[in-house]
């Protein structure tokens, strides 16, 4: 099943989404200045990851438990 028709799906790639926005925006900031366009996108992904971070980190925690033991 696609992740568009299974909310568990779509949760998680959402959050990995974020998490590797964010890593890419700390190691290579360049990449993600333009903040309009399709780039504008996954700046708004780092910018989640960066103002939200405890709760993402959560998030990936519990997604892993959940993909681990479910």
């Amino acid at each position: 099943m696609s992740a568009l028709f299974n909310f568990h799906s779509f949760l998680t790639v959402v959050l990995l989404g974020i998490c590797t926005c964010t890593y890419v925006k700390m190691h290579f900031p360049a990449i993600l200045e333009q903040r309009t366009g399709f780039r504008g996108f996954f700046w708004k992904a780092a910018r989640i990851g960066e103002r939200l971070s405890p709760w993402v980190a959560v998030g990936c925690f519990v997604m892993g438990v959940s993909i681990i033991f479910f």
